[in-house]
């Protein structure tokens, strides 16, 4: 059993493709229509073969009101991790990411970032 696909609700799934190729810097795999939404899939320049990540229309009631519901608590929707995340943390800055907290190192654990991805989510950064 594999994982090969997860996904992130998004309130404009054209606003999140732009977020997650343009500054994240995922590209996209899967675009095609289905209804009046899309099967809009992106992946890492550095996997494209591994986990797909759909950006799914939060168009149900249940999915909208999960998704305000854990961002306003503070809780990120998924996790990326990175090498360096020092670096990643500024890289996005420049692109103007909005980050909750700066890269914390926690006790016993690895370094984190928590940010907004415009799309209705809070993303955490973790360093491998």
């Amino acid at each position: 059993m594999k994982i090969k696909l997860c996904s992130v609700f998004v309130e404009n799934q054209q606003k999140a493709l732009e977020f997650y190729t343009s500054v994240l810097g995922f590209v996209k795999k899967a675009d095609f229509p289905v209804g009046e939404f899309r099967w809009l899939t992106v992946v890492s320049p550095e996997s494209p073969a591994d986990i797909e990540l759909l950006l799914e229309p939060n168009a149900n009631i249940a999915a909208a009101a999960f998704q305000t519901s854990i961002y306003d608590q503070g809780i990120a929707a998924t996790a990326f991790f990175v090498d360096d995340i020092d670096k990643e943390y500024q890289r996005m800055k420049k692109h103007g990411v909005v980050f909750r907290t700066k890269p914390t190192k926690l006790e016993g654990g690895p370094t984190i970032a928590l940010f907004d991805d415009t799309c209705g989510n809070l993303i955490q950064l973790v360093e491998e």
